[in-house]
């Protein structure tokens, strides 16, 4: 492969990924499905479900010919471009499919059809049951665009790129299922606890599906669900930046080496950020101790190197 046609390729790559995925530098430039048809859309507000179901037909289509775009932008002559056509005559004939009856055979709609019974008597008295929730302002609602949390007064829905999974209130229950430490978040300095959360419908035709959230949101949550959040065993919620901070010191402390008193010496002797002085207060085995403070004297000017100072390993 020539260095043009190499170029292109990464080019091309890099830019579907990012298409597909929508970073915010894409969502700032209004590189999305959501904006680019915006105007045949209509407002996520006003119809919930039918924007959605809009919104899921039309992705389906763009994405599959990015293959046929990746083809006419090379513009050579290959049987394999031959496929990207394939692949969107078949994204055609799936979304005329979706749309007959009044996108009755679309996903979305399957979805809603689980949950007709009183006192819903169709699909759409269910989407209006959606709509007319999602439109008020005291409703729950986080994450990215492929991957939104939405709590409303009666249900549990979590948008992804494809499809919207939902799930009544009444008959779900959530269980906190795993959590995960990240120490970079890109929109905060701070490290960032995600958890895992699975819905399980009590409704057979509803299929469970896991939402992911910050912990940060977690009480927030709680208090929009009207049953009780279960834990699963092992699995520790960190709710506010101190206890992500004290979580993070006692990590640290842990890779501290064993230190051993020398003879005559006791733990009273110590004094955290500096030898040169008494301990005020005394300093015990087996405490945590939180110094950043500054001395400074004739004979002395000194800062506790250590925000946290830990004695645990004291013998």
């Amino acid at each position: 492969m020539e260095s043009p046609e190499l170029t292109f390729t990464l080019a091309y790559i890099v830019f579907s990924l990012c298409f597909v995925s929508t970073p915010n530098e894409f969502r700032s430039a209004g590189l999305t499905i959501q904006n680019l048809f915006s105007s045949w859309l209509g407002s996520e507000d006003v119809g919930f479900i039918q924007y959605h179901v809009r919104r899921t037909s039309i992705t389906v289509l763009v994405h599959s010919a990015l293959p046929l775009g990746y083809y006419i932008g090379m513009c050579i002559a290959a049987p394999e471009k031959n496929l990207g056509y394939i692949h969107q005559l078949t994204s055609w004939i799936l979304v005329i499919y979706w749309s007959r009856r009044h996108w009755h055979n679309h996903p979305i709609s399957r979805a809603l059809q689980a949950h007709i019974q009183p006192p819903y008597s169709s699909w759409g008295s269910v989407a209006t049951s959606v709509n007319d929730e999602f439109r008020r302002i005291d409703k729950f609602a986080t994450g990215a665009p492929g991957a939104r949390v939405i709590v409303t007064d009666s249900w549990v829905l979590k948008v992804t790129t494809y499809h919207v999974y939902m799930a009544l209130q009444s008959e779900c229950h959530v269980t906190v299922t795993e959590s995960r430490q990240h120490q970079l978040s890109p929109d905060s300095a701070s490290p960032t606890q995600i958890l895992t959360l699975r819905v399980d419908s009590i409704n057979p035709a509803v299929r469970a599906f896991d939402i992911r959230l910050n912990s940060t949101e977690h009480a927030e949550l709680r208090e929009k669900l009207h049953a009780p959040i279960r834990n699963s065993a092992n699995v520790v919620i960190h709710q506010t930046i101190s206890e992500l901070f004290l979580e993070t010191f006692r990590a640290q402390v842990d890779l501290n080496q064993p230190y051993t008193l020398p003879s005559g010496q006791t733990s009273k002797d110590l004094r955290p950020g500096c030898l040169a002085e008494s301990p005020a207060p005394p300093v015990e085995p087996n405490f945590v101790y939180w110094t950043s403070a500054w001395s400074t004297d004739k004979t002395h000017t000194y800062r506790s190197k250590q925000t946290f100072y830990a004695l645990n390993n004291v013998k």
